[in-house]
């Protein structure tokens, strides 16, 4: 599977947002971004010229960062958007919200999107009685996810679940079980219902040229 291998903390620093993909390290005083908030290389303080093409790229990169994905699995996911009614922006952002790996960031079962696909690829979860190792997987409304039996006792689990709620909030149409470490999906998340600060529409009219 392929996946971004490069700094994580450039990627932040060229968006001009933080995006905290490191996990543990985006909040303590390490962090890059809070220590260079401007962006990576000889050049990161120089004013640069703003095109609408270069605001909708950068709009659709900073969507692809937040979510670790790269181009082809994103145009499929923009693809299957697209067929379904509605705005399509809308329905792409539901469909990446609703990932396997995005889910076990959300619910504090990992301390980033690209820990949680870590732990997938390893087989520590379990949906709706099913082992499953695809951190794309989408999950759907009443689908059950928790983590298998034997991986329970693992520090890496009581270390994440310990914050869990505390520095990011739990989205409402999620719930989670601390005590039985399992979450649920309580309905598709709808508009208002995501954190992060993205302008869907801009990817839209990228991809629509």
């Amino acid at each position: 599977m392929a996946k971004y291998t490069g700094p994580n903390c450039r990627i932040c620093r060229r968006e001009g947002a933080k995006f905290f993909l490191k996990g543990e390290c985006c909040h303590s005083e390490k962090c890059s971004f809070d220590k260079r908030p401007y962006g990576p290389g000889d050049h990161g303080k120089d004013k640069k010229r703003i095109t609408e093409y270069k605001i909708q790229l950068r709009e659709k990169q900073k969507v692809k960062a937040i979510y670790g994905m790269l181009e082809k699995q994103f145009r499929i996911f923009y693809a299957r958007a697209d067929k379904l009614k509605g705005a399509t922006g809308e329905n792409l952002l539901g469909f990446l919200e609703r990932r396997l790996d995005n889910i076990v960031f959300r619910l504090g079962m990992a301390n980033s999107r690209s820990q949680a696909r870590q732990l997938i690829n390893h087989r520590h979860f379990i949906i709706n009685g099913k082992l499953t190792d695809i951190p794309s997987y989408v999950l759907k409304e009443g689908d059950v996810l928790e983590i298998k039996e034997k991986s329970k006792s693992k520090p890496i689990f009581k270390d994440a679940l310990e914050y869990a709620g505390e520095r990011t909030p739990i989205p409402s149409w999620l719930e989670l079980d601390k005590n039985g470490l399992k979450g649920k999906v309580l309905r598709n998340p709808g508009r208002d219902d995501i954190q992060d600060e993205i302008k869907e529409n801009l990817i839209v009219e990228l991809y629509s040229k």
